[in-house]
């Protein structure tokens, strides 16, 4: 296991991506997951993005070789493939469908899950093709990611596994839950490296506008020590600091010397702002109005989403919608996760529709500066719009697949449902959630949902809703 700490935009992620050709070209597979902010209530969602990325891999595939990776997933599964289905839908799609697994009590169901997932991943680990997992911002993993991720990393019989953690030293203190994890795992005496990034010094700056503006180190003195000031040697901060610089022509191109230029004077002069997420803000208020709109609903969704999810709560077609996300990506403030979405802006019919996109903020501290946007007063009605737009536009087939979503969602602005009927289908919504996550083991998420669902009952719930309220406090037992 590897450790990569230091503060948000220190350049964790863009080291460890570093890792990515050297691991490919071995016939290794490097796969990734993200924990989000905002979802920190969904069990194994940094492991499931993770591998549901690898599923999709697999999918695409020729026959024969999905053909063997179906049998090596069913020799090693089992009777128990329903377990893993349960948590990553696109197995199924390798596999075919699988029978129901019995209930268990919790503790064996527990057991049952993390064995399962155990041998899941081993099918993707051997000598000829290594797994390497990279699990980015570790500080907001929820309580049964962290619990099987000590248990993968603590098995006796785990080999070709290379887990990679990500996170922030700042906010993770000695009784942190990832702290206490790390403590277990290295009690197991297994070899846990680390590397602590810290900020960039001053001849780090130096070099740097050395390299963007083809001046001698002595002329980009002056400048790197404004920059180390005001971003405190951050290198993402930096980054954003420059092109605040470039964009407000206060670093200029001088043509006729075929020089960059800049007034030390005016520079001192300005007003720059040493916090990054203000810095942000102003730059994502010059964008367009409807590309802002979209933004803060996207910043809602998660660190990462889908058009198609987007274009529902933004209430626009998927091209519309595509459309007024391009100025943010053509800014750098969106990456696309594949090309195919230059074909969606095509006004060729029925095309968008074909074509399944997903994006991702490029840093955290842009969808924070996005969500910053939304006023406190605004945002549990915001969440509670995307969540019931979501809602009415899944298909009860689909749900179960998008539960998790669309419960976080309408949960975040459940006290501005005044009705006890729709206040009783949260309710529902959130005893569906709870079973789910039961059922994956992940019981302090299993117990958030379902206390929620009986907080949102009415007072004489046990005459009015009585079947209702006895499952939910049967199933928080």
């Amino acid at each position: 296991m590897m450790l990569v700490s230091g503060y948000s935009g220190i350049g964790k992620s863009v080291l460890v991506q570093e890792v990515y050709k050297p691991i490919t070209r071995q016939r290794g597979y490097f796969i990734s997951g993200k924990f989000d902010q905002f979802q920190r209530n969904i069990p194994y969602a940094s492991l499931i993005q993770a591998f549901r990325s690898l599923v999709l891999q697999l999918l695409m595939e020729n026959e024969a070789e999905i053909a063997t990776w179906r049998e090596k997933l069913l020799v090693a599964l089992g009777s128990n493939a329903q377990v893993i289905i349960e948590v990553i839908p696109e197995v199924e799609l390798i596999v075919g469908s699988q029978p129901a697994v019995p209930e268990l009590p919790p503790t064996e169901a527990k057991n049952r899950f993390n064995l399962v997932f155990q041998n899941f991943i081993k099918v993707f680990t051997c000598q000829e093709h290594p797994l390497v997992l990279f699990l980015d911002d570790l500080q907001w993993a929820d309580g049964a990611s962290l619990k099987l991720i000590d248990l993968l990393m603590t098995a006796t019989d785990s080999k070709y596994l290379f887990l990679i953690g990500a996170y922030r030293d700042n906010e993770v203190n000695a009784a942190h839950p990832l702290t206490l994890t790390l403590d277990e795992i290295r009690k197991a005496k297994v070899r846990v490296n680390q590397i602590l990034l810290s900020p960039l010094a001053l001849p780090h700056i130096i070099h740097l506008i050395n390299d963007i503006f083809h001046c001698e180190p002595a002329t980009a003195i002056s400048l790197a020590e404004l920059v180390l000031t005001k971003t405190g040697g951050n290198p993402f901060f930096i980054g954003e600091c420059l092109k605040f610089l470039y964009a407000e022509a206060l670093v200029i191109f001088n043509y006729e010397r075929s020089s960059w230029q800049w007034d030390l004077g005016q520079l001192q002069a300005q007003q720059i702002t040493d916090n990054v997420v203000e810095l942000m803000v102003a730059k994502v208020q010059k964008l367009p109005p409807q590309t802002q709109a979209v933004l803060k609903l996207a910043a809602c969704i998660g660190n990462q989403f889908s058009l198609e999810r987007l274009a529902i709560v933004y209430e626009k077609p998927l091209r519309e919608t595509a459309v007024h996300l391009q100025v943010a990506i053509s800014e750098g403030f969106i990456l696309p996760l594949s090309n195919a979405y230059k074909l969606v802006e095509l006004d060729v019919e029925g095309l968008s529709n074909r074509v399944a996109l997903e994006y991702k903020f490029a840093h955290d501290r842009i969808q924070q500066a996005v969500y910053s946007l939304i006023s406190e007063a605004d945002k549990q009605l915001v969440h509670l719009q995307v969540g019931q737009l979501l809602l009415q536009n899944t298909h009860p087939r689909e749900l179960e697949h998008k539960l998790f979503d669309v419960v976080n969602q309408l949960n975040f602005g459940r006290t501005l449902i005044n009705q006890q009927t729709e206040r009783n289908v949260l309710v529902d919504l959130n005893l569906q959630a709870g079973k789910k996550a039961k059922a994956s083991a992940a019981y302090q998420s299993a117990f958030n949902y379902l206390k929620v669902g009986l907080e949102l009952l009415d007072e004489d719930c046990w005459q009015t809703q009585y079947a209702l309220t006895l499952k939910l406090y049967s199933d928080r037992k």
